[in-house]
């Protein structure tokens, strides 16, 4: 495990095998992510968005169709109607 020493300005020197994995040169930048435990993650920011190509493969629900939205709608719609006439005591 890599660690490093807070100076009195705030700064840290990343150690060298961190920014090695990390794939890190001088001048790029860093995110500090919150995780579920509580502590944080050092993410390497990509200047180049080519790099999060097919990240997000599989994760995403295909969009509904325009028959499937109307349905929804048509659902929805009869069953305000259904329970507006149970209010009206009709």
């Amino acid at each position: 495990m890599s660690a490093a020493t807070l100076t009195s300005k705030g700064q840290i020197t990343i150690p060298q095998a961190v920014r090695k994995s990390l794939g890190l040169q001088a001048g790029d930048r860093v995110d500090f992510v919150p995780d579920e435990a509580g502590g944080f993650r050092v993410v390497a920011l990509r200047k180049d968005v080519k790099v999060l190509r097919g990240r997000f493969a599989g994760r995403a629900k295909p969009a509904p169709s325009v028959n499937d939205m109307a349905a929804a709608v048509q659902a929805e719609a009869a069953a305000r109607d259904r329970a507006s006439k149970r209010r009206r005591g009709k």
